[in-house]
């Protein structure tokens, strides 16, 4: 076997391997359910002055009041996103679900619920309280365990906030007013109110608390879940298990990470498509911590804002946004842009390829804008970047075109230097020279398509715009693998396809990877096959390998590859036509059809 036959088996390999790779690290979905000892919720003293970082941030844990008791009321949230409650157990949102969004495309499947409130199953809530710093007693703070009042407001809306309040009996009265877009963006001012005689001195803060890692979390290489937070313009991506390495406070018996942010930032928990971030004022320093409690199984982010100074006959007032819904490209880069959240759309995982998926992701929303239907908006990006990189296919196809009219040049080599390798080799970088011909050319449109080909990949997966996206008749959602299946005909024999997380999906496959195996053999079929009969056997068995190994792929990034091989297989017949070679594919089908019925290794032996 000579060098060229040996580095194609070699790249084929590599390519299968990584395929497989892909495959492996994208495992099913795994369900964790909390214990019930993972339910119970505890206290937390975020007290520290924040020009000493190494100060323990939190008390012990301590346990508080069951929120679900019927005692504790509530106050209703509705805006045209939005829909939950708000529990008057310490303020806290624990109970909000998205309006437009459903876990499922089954008919009558559950609206999404972001927050959750202790008792069930992955307990994730919002909360915002203050800490005694100086003239005050500590139990004269609301904390996570205060009863607050409705102050006013009935219902939380966009054009109607509710206040809360709460007086200590010790001279001082606090006050939390709410409001929210209609979008996902909270908005609460915290103030107190100093009617005693002296001064006193206290910081507001915000937390968000989940009891355990999500149950549907993905974990995939290729998705950020976990922290997110900006710190003065440093965007900071922490996994689950990577909090677990944070250094071990003794005193505190938790795992902690603090920032001091003098500027601008946010902290929270960002999920596939949701995310829920706390956001202080911009210009105001505040200290972001992020911890972990190892005998709860509870993740918490803070942010603590400096000590607040308030005279006697004084009130103070601390605003803090929070944004809890889903990530949605074009609401996150207004509050960008609009509300001055700092680098709020890096809080998208566009991962390392982020000058390329920023990019094709603004192109192809902008392409459903005026197309609406994220289908075709897929196949339109496809002849947008087919059309970028032209002059450079263009330079291959030529090249390539070159190397066919050399080809009766170098079957005479070959049969001059038979043996001699060394000889062939020498005597086909003298044909290539005097014929400015690069042989490498041809390998330029697969090496652009490769970066092309992840980021995409990496937009369809990531992005919410192409979650249960359709395009046409079974393909309902983009972001999945084609639900059809051989095996049922495609939907004309009267029973199921197999799970899309089973086995058997990777072999009865449907439509696209079809389509995308028939379209790579037609794309072979523009040029004879090689007369090398180990090349021959990789050729032949490559658009069907990669039709099974896809098959399991979004069935938006098979249809940008099915779109991607047809413009190719025209762009390259038209310039080969024009460089007066003509390539003849239904010649080519019957020539290899003929030749396994003639080659005697396909026969049996007798």
């Amino acid at each position: 076997m000579n060098d060229q036959n040996r580095n194609l088996i070699l790249a084929t390999l590599l390519s299968f391997a990584v395929i497989m790779t892909w495959t492996l690290l994208f495992p099913p979905e795994e369900i964790l359910v909390d214990t019930p000892a993972e339910v119970a919720t505890q206290s937390v003293d975020p007290t520290v002055p924040l020009a000493d970082p190494g100060t323990p941030v939190a008390t012990a844990p301590a346990d508080v009041a069951d929120e679900t008791s019927p005692d504790v009321p509530r106050v209703r949230i509705e805006t045209p996103e939005l829909t939950g409650s708000i529990s008057m157990l310490g303020g806290r949102i624990d109970d909000l679900a998205l309006t437009d969004y459903r876990e499922t495309l089954d008919e009558g499947a559950p609206i999404v619920r972001l927050l959750r409130p202790v008792g069930e199953e992955d307990t994730y809530f919002a909360t915002f309280g203050w800490t005694a710093t100086e003239g005050i007693d500590p139990a004269a703070v609301p904390g996570p365990d205060t009863i607050w009042s409705v102050e006013s407001g009935e219902t939380l809306t966009p054009s109607t906030p509710v206040t809360l309040v709460w007086d200590n009996g010790a001279g001082q009265i606090f006050r939390t007013e709410i409001s929210v877009d209609e979008r996902f963006m909270f908005n609460f001012a915290q103030s107190v109110e100093n009617v005693g005689e002296a001064p006193i001195t206290a910081r507001p803060y915000g937390i968000l608390r989940r009891h355990g890692e999500p149950s549907d979390a993905k974990r995939f290489f290729i998705l950020h879940e976990g922290l997110v937070r900006m710190s003065d313009g440093e965007l900071e991506e922490t996994t689950y298990r990577n909090i677990l390495d944070y250094t071990f406070d003794e005193r505190e018996r938790t795992l902690a990470e603090r920032i001091e942010v003098q500027q601008s930032g946010w902290v929270g928990y960002t999920d596939h498509y949701w995310m829920t971030t706390l956001i202080p004022e911009a210009g105001q320093p505040f200290r972001s911590t992020s911890k972990y409690f190892e005998t709860r199984d509870l993740y918490q982010v803070e942010a603590v804002m400096p000590p607040s100074v308030v005279a006697a006959g004084e009130t103070v007032t601390v605003t803090t946004r929070m944004f809890a819904g889903a990530k949605e490209w074009e609401a996150i880069r207004d509050y960008e842009l609009n509300g001055g959240v700092e680098r709020f759309v890096d809080s998208i995982d566009w991962g390392w390829f982020f000058f390329l998926t920023k990019p094709i992701f603004w192109v192809l929303h902008t392409l459903n804008i005026y197309i609406g239907n994220m289908g075709w908006s897929i196949l339109a990006l496809t002849l947008f970047l087919k059309a970028l990189v032209l002059p450079l296919a263009y330079k291959s196809y030529v090249s390539m075109a070159r190397m066919k009219e050399l080809q009766p040049e170098m079957e005479k080599l070959k049969e001059r230097a038979g043996d001699d390798r060394q000889s062939m080799q020498q005597g086909m970088m003298k044909l290539y020279k005097e014929n400015k011909v690069n042989p490498a050319a041809g390998c330029l449109p697969i090496l652009l398509q490769i970066p092309i080909f992840f980021s995409l990949y990496k937009v369809i997966f990531v992005t919410i715009e192409l979650r249960h996206a359709p395009w046409i008749g079974w393909i309902d959602d983009l972001s999945a693998p084609d639900p059809s299946s051989i095996i049922n005909l495609f939907g004309l024999l009267p029973w199921a396809a197999p799970d899309p997380n089973s086995i058997l999906s990777l072999i009865f496959i449907g439509v696209l990877p079809i389509l995308l195996g028939v379209s790579m053999w037609m794309q072979q079929k523009l040029n004879p096959a090689p007369t090398d009969a180990t090349q021959q056997m990789i050729f032949a068995w490559m658009p069907w390998v990669f039709m099974f190994m896809l098959g399991g792929f979004a069935s938006g990034l098979v249809l940008y590859w099915i779109a991607n091989n047809i413009i190719t297989f025209v762009q390259q017949y038209a310039i080969m036509r024009s460089h007066g070679a003509k390539p003849d594919v239904f010649g080519n089908i019957k020539s290899s059809i003929k030749r396994k019925k003639t080659d005697p290794a396909s026969k049996p032996d007798k």
